[in-house]
C-alpha cells in the first residue's frame, strides 16, 4: 500500500495530512511552519509515504526549496479553493453537536483552523487527476 502526504503550507503554520492510495485519511495534523520539516522527517519514518503533495500558496516557491532537501519525491498541486471545501469538510469530520446541529452549516464557521483538511483535499485532488483511466 502506498502512502502520501498532504502539505498546505502556511507562513505561520501548516496542514499536514497522512493518506493511503485511496485517499483514505490515516493522520492529520497542523504544526507551526517552524516545526514542519522535522514533522514530515518523522512521519516520513513512520509511514514511509511516497510523495509529498505540496499546495501552490504564495509560499510555495520557498517551501518547495525547503522540502526538496528533504530528498522525498515532491509534487505542486493546484490548491484553490481548498480552504473552503476543508470547511465544509470540517462539518462531515465533526458534526455539529448540542444547538448547533440546528443552525444551517453554511452559517457556521469552523471553531479550529482547517489546514490539515485542506492537506486531505490537496492529497485527493493528486489522487484524482493521476487516476488510471
Amino acid at each position: 500500500m502506498a502512502f502520501w502526504l498532504g502539505v498546505d503550507p502556511g507562513r505561520d503554520k501548516c496542514g499536514l495530512a497522512v493518506c493511503d492510495d485511496r485517499a483514505q485519511l490515516l493522520h492529520r495534523e497542523i504544526v507551526p511552519s517552524a516545526d514542519t520539516l522535522a514533522r514530515t522527517q518523522h512521519w516520513h519514518r513512520r509511514y514511509g509515504f511516497q510523495k509529498l503533495i505540496l499546495g501552490h500558496s504564495t509560499t510555495s516557491r520557498a517551501w518547495q526549496n525547503a522540502m526538496q532537501t528533504l530528498g522525498i519525491p515532491m509534487v505542486v498541486v493546484n490548491e484553490s479553493h481548498s480552504t473552503e471545501e476543508a470547511r465544509t469538510r470540517y462539518w462531515q469530520v465533526c458534526p455539529p453537536q448540542g444547538w448547533r446541529r440546528w443552525v444551517p452549516l453554511g452559517l457556521q464557521t469552523p471553531p479550529t483552523p482547517v489546514d490539515d483538511l485542506a492537506a486531505w483535499i490537496l492529497v485527493e485532488r493528486h489522487l484524482r487527476q493521476n487516476a488510471p483511466q
